[in-house]
C-alpha cells in the first residue's frame, strides 16, 4: 500500500522542565491557569509558521512539512518563544505572588512522517515522531533551557554551520544543544 500523505518535514516540540514538580506543588485551577497561558504564548509566538498536531499535558508537537529546513529561521522562532516564554512567567509570578519554577526546553528534529485524521484531529505518525520524542528524555542538558536541534534537522537545514556559537554543546550521538540565555 503506497501513502502518497508523506513527506519529509521538522518536528519541533516545546516542553517544560519542572513541569511534574509544579502541578503536585500547586493548586490546580492556579496550575492550570499558568500552564494554559505559557503555552498560548507558546502558540502565539509560532506565528502560524508550524502547525500543531498534538498539545499533551506541557508540550506541543509542532510540525512543518520543509524540503529545505532552516536553521536561522527555527532559530529565530525558538529566541522569540524563549523570550515570551521567560517574560510570561515572570508576569505570572509577579501577578499571582507565586514562584514559577520552570524552564522551556525544545527538541527539533526532521525526517519522514504522514499524517492521518481521527474526526477532527490531524495525527502524525513515523519514526520521525518517535524519535523526536525520545530526544526530549535525554541526559546530555547540563543547563534547564535548551533547544536540541537532532542531527537529522542539522544536516537538512541550510545555513548551520554560519551560525555556530559558543554557547552550542556538540554532541556525537544526538546532534547540537543550543543554551538559552536567561
Amino acid at each position: 500500500m503506497k501513502d502518497t500523505n508523506t513527506q519529509d518535514g521538522i518536528i519541533m516540540i516545546p516542553d517544560f522542565n519542572g513541569f511534574t514538580e509544579f502541578v503536585f506543588n500547586t493548586k490546580l485551577y492556579t496550575g492550570e491557569y499558568i500552564v494554559r497561558e505559557l503555552l498560548s504564548t507558546l502558540i502565539e509566538v509560532n506565528d502560524q509558521y508550524f502547525e500543531i498536531s498534538e498539545i499533551e499535558g506541557d508540550a506541543i508537537l509542532f510540525y512543518r512539512y520543509d524540503d529545505h529546513p532552516s536553521y536561522e529561521s527555527i532559530s529565530g522562532i525558538l529566541k522569540k518563544m524563549q523570550d515570551a516564554f521567560s517574560r510570561k512567567i515572570s508576569e505570572l509570578s509577579e501577578a499571582l505572588s507565586l514562584p514559577i519554577d520552570m524552564s522551556l526546553k525544545c527538541i527539533v528534529h526532521y525526517g519522514t512522517f504522514s499524517q492521518y485524521k481521527i474526526g477532527n484531529f490531524k495525527k502524525l505518525y513515523g519514526t520521525t515522531v518517535v524519535e523526536a520524542h525520545q530526544l526530549l528524555k535525554n541526559e546530555w542538558a547540563e543547563q534547564p533551557s535548551y533547544a536540541l536541534f537532532s542531527h537529522s534537522f542539522l544536516e537538512n537545514s541550510e545555513s548551520f554551520v554560519s551560525h555556530f556559537n559558543e554557547d552550542q554543546l556538540h554532541l556525537s550521538d544526538a546532534g547540537a544543544i543550543h543554551y538559552f540565555n536567561i
